[in-house]
């Protein structure tokens, strides 16, 4: 099984991999000689990988396997990517990731598929593969060019990579250049990046409008996570209470890991029961984060603290303010007055 090595709430899974240096090798189990040792060791195993490869072939023939590792927060960057997609195969794609961030856009795959499942392991398997599809869809990081190689020998049509984010978005550089098209001195955000790379296929782009929604309330996620330079959770309770005295509709959520002494605090660990808590709008104060990502899409005005990565490619979809620890105000009274403000009548 393929494991987790981060909070699956916390910022976007790729961009944590970058900064970690984790390789696929690193993060992918059974290859190589360990591989090859439990082959040798486990009695029937041939049997059972034929059974796997048995139960793939009974997907149509001609389906487009579309392949997403991405997180929360990067799953929601891609979601006019995979629109687009989605259109120019008329929704016969099959989804292959997380099912937990993968399935909250169910919409655009004729079925979505586990990852996790031992069933794709020949995916990553430096062994021939019996498997084939009509054509690979690949949405993600590939600096050394190996997995687009392994995956076009089981792709009949050219396969399609879209890289999720271009190298320069981790460097000092405020504003990277976006590469395709784009003028040196603008940065391109990671939702234009990844929709630009699909005019080399010839297939037409389809951005996601974001429907806004009401401001009439405050929802608050502190969280735990790698940075230490995040935005503190007792920021957030102080924030809290100072709106509650205001008399301001407001919540507070414990997120992944975090243990508030807030007795009026929110936990909801459910995605799509986050996506529903969304559908009544409000404005989501949190750092850099997935969830950040998910209540953006959602159609909520967004208020995020950003502390290691630049804004203007990762901020997310809709309406955002995008604070800098460093460079802008952030602190309990100004971010009180920011909301305040919000609410009020008439904006």
């Amino acid at each position: 099984m393929v494991r987790h090595l981060y909070d699956p709430n916390d910022t976007c899974t790729f961009k944590k991999l970058a900064s970690l240096s984790i390789s696929v090798k690193q993060a992918l189990p059974w290859s190589g000689m360990e591989r090859d040792a439990r082959r040798d060791c486990v009695p029937g195993l041939k049997s059972i990988n034929r059974k796997r490869s048995d139960m793939i072939s009974m997907i149509p023939e001609e389906t487009v396997l579309l392949i997403h590792l991405g997180g929360l927060g990067d799953m929601c960057l891609s979601e006019s990517t995979i629109l687009s997609l989605s259109q120019r195969f008329d929704g016969k794609i099959h989804g292959l990731g997380y099912t937990r961030f993968l399935g909250l856009f169910r919409e655009y795959f004729a079925a979505v598929h586990a990852i996790e499942s031992a069933r794709w392991l020949y995916l990553f398997s430096d062994d021939p593969s019996r498997v084939s599809w009509k054509r690979i869809i690949f949405i993600g990081k590939d600096r050394n060019g190996e997995m687009r190689k392994r995956w076009q020998s089981m792709s009949r049509d050219r396969l399609i990579f879209i890289e999720m984010y271009p190298d320069e978005a981790f460097s000092d550089q405020r504003f990277p250049v976006g590469g395709i098209g784009t003028q040196a001195d603008l940065p391109l955000h990671i939702e234009d990046y990844q929709l630009a790379q699909l005019k080399a296929y010839c297939i037409k782009t389809v951005k996601k409008t974001v429907i806004p929604r009401p401001r009439h309330r405050a929802l608050l996620y502190p969280e735990t996570g790698f940075a230490k330079s995040k935005w503190h959770p007792d920021n957030f309770v102080q924030l809290y209470h100072r709106l509650k005295k205001r008399n301001l509709n407001v919540s507070i959520f414990e997120s992944f890991g975090l243990k508030l002494d807030t007795p009026e605090k929110l936990s909801i660990e459910d995605l799509s029961d986050m996506e529903k808590c969304f559908e009544d709008g409000g404005i989501f104060v949190s750092n850099d984060s997935g969830m950040a990502h998910l209540a953006g899409s959602c159609g909520l005005t967004t208020i995020t603290v950003f502390s290691d990565f630049d804004p203007a490619l990762w901020h997310p979809r809709g309406d955002n303010i995008a604070l800098r620890q460093g460079m802008d105000r952030v602190d309990v009274p100004a971010l009180e007055a920011l909301i305040t403000g919000l609410m009020e009548p008439g904006t």
